[in-house]
């Protein structure tokens, strides 16, 4: 599976730098930041809906999506794949902390 959100990565940095026309993922960095937020948000209520719903083959393109628009965001504002793996490789290795991870902040 790494290998497949590499090369999705590798793609999407190689859009913002060599501009192709009618390439959607060049359409996302013209329209900014705002734009990738505004598909990261439809994308995760599209994953959660068909969750919902019980398809999981239409889970498994929604999350697709929301991956792949992650990866637009995460190009988008300088992230690397390595930062994201490295903080997952992080919690990994934490265990006990259900506690609290469960802590709710009544003031948010």
């Amino acid at each position: 599976m790494n290998n497949a959100l590499q090369a999705l990565y590798e793609t999407v940095v190689s859009r913002k730098e060599e501009k192709q026309e009618g390439s959607y993922t060049c359409y996302l960095f013209e329209k900014g930041l705002d734009k990738i937020l505004k598909k990261c948000g439809e994308e995760c209520s599209e994953v959660i809906i068909a969750a919902k719903n019980g398809d999981n083959s239409e889970t498994v393109l929604e999350i697709s999506d929301l991956l792949y628009h992650l990866m637009v965001l995460m190009v988008n504002e300088g992230i690397t794949l390595e930062e994201v793996e490295a903080e997952l490789a992080k919690r990994s290795n934490k265990t006990g902390n259900l506690k609290t991870f469960h802590q709710v902040d009544k003031n948010s």
